[in-house]
């Protein structure tokens, strides 16, 4: 199988499945001397692991995780680090009733025809728990990026019908509530609202944001490997995100280019903006302003209400699905979202590092 490897200079690859023995990731490319623990790689994974709330599943796992190699001192080496999670409560009897029918919204199909066999236990290698390696590798990311001024802040903007308003904006609220949404009264309108939809056998749609502070302009290349082309790359392959924006994203479809177009200006001596309806990227490269993503994410698939299919011998059929399963993806998501971001940012900085000679001279002359 592939496609298990991500970026360029700054490397991960994912390995596990949901109820198999274990998940993780190698991420190679970190470079040496960064302080690094198991306690920051456990913040980032304590923010997806389930169990945390009437809204996400009661799978009961700690997702504690434990750093095997790239890490002498605490510091990073310049090695290849290997981190594990070890899976603890899956219970594969759940799903003894759908190994031979496919599940609507899931990839149980496209994995049979793709390589004639799947692992119908949680989804296998499509399950979300697969992103466990994605947040650890993240939080590694994240790290070394702190130590350069650039920051993330990732939150729910919506749950179905229920979005923020960017007026009541508080980002001391995003920790403060389950659904990880910055303002306070539609946190407590779309639990309401996540409620009557769990009576209801069903699940519901989200979508995520995530602002990145301090990329300095020019990072990016600007052909195939553009900053937003990677992050969209980056986003889409998380399981449940069906679109990515960048900036205004579709409002741009119907705006004029007298009002989209950012004014540049001199602000303190830089190059600076009036507005940011391009979301900090122009020609596929940083512009030195706040980079804003926002990601589409699916209704949960696995929902408790009949559904109907056919299995692997063409019958149709009617299914109940068993198991354990969040009613909403998103809230789970946005560290998920904010990793890959990381990720993106911190391989493509490096790339960046030798985009002009006078960046090499300073390390080498």
């Amino acid at each position: 199988m592939g496609g298990s490897t991500f970026g360029r200079l700054f490397k991960i690859s994912t390995w596990g499945e949901s109820h198999g023995k274990a998940l993780g990731v190698v991420v190679d490319g970190c470079p040496a001397g960064v302080p690094l623990c198991e306690e920051d790689i456990q913040i980032y994974l304590d923010r997806r692991k389930p169990g945390q709330s009437v809204f996400s599943t009661k799978r009961n796992e700690a997702d504690a995780v434990t750093i095997l190699s790239g890490v002498f001192e605490g510091k990073t080496t310049g090695t290849p680090i290997s981190m594990v999670v070890y899976n603890q409560d899956q219970h594969s009897k759940d799903y003894g009733d759908i190994a031979v029918c496919y599940r609507p919204g899931h990839a149980d199909y496209c994995f049979d025809e793709k390589f004639g066999f799947r692992d119908y236990r949680g989804g296998g290698r499509s399950s979300g728990r697969e992103t466990i390696g994605r947040v650890a590798a993240g939080a590694v990311a994240a790290k070394v990026l702190s130590t350069l001024g650039i920051s993330f802040s990732a939150y729910t903007r919506s749950i179905g019908p229920h979005v923020i308003d960017y007026n009541h904006f508080d980002s001391s609220e995003i920790m403060k509530n389950s659904l990880y949404m910055p303002d306070k009264a539609c946190a407590e309108a779309a639990a309401d609202y996540l409620r009557e939809v769990m009576t209801n056998l069903d699940s519901i749609g989200s979508s995520v944001e995530c602002i990145i502070s301090g990329v300095p302009a020019g990072v990016g290349e600007p052909v195939f490997d553009k900053l937003d082309a990677l992050l969209a790359q980056a986003l889409m392959s998380i399981g449940a995100v069906k679109a990515v924006e960048i900036g205004d994203g579709v409002a741009v479809s119907t705006a004029l280019g007298s009002t989209n177009n950012d004014s540049f200006v001199a602000k303190d001596g830089q190059v600076s903006k009036t507005t940011n309806h391009a979301g900090g990227i122009l020609g596929g490269i940083s512009d030195g302003s706040d980079i804003l993503v926002r990601a589409s994410i699916k209704p949960t698939p696995s929902i408790y209400k009949e559904q109907h299919t056919v299995n692997s011998n063409l019958d149709e059929v009617d299914i109940n699905i068993k198991g354990r399963h969040d009613p909403i993806i998103g809230p789970r998501a946005v560290v998920v979202v904010e990793s890959m971001c990381a990720i993106t940012i911190l391989d493509l900085l490096m790339t960046n590092a030798t985009s002009r000679i006078d960046n090499l001279a300073k390390i080498y002359s």
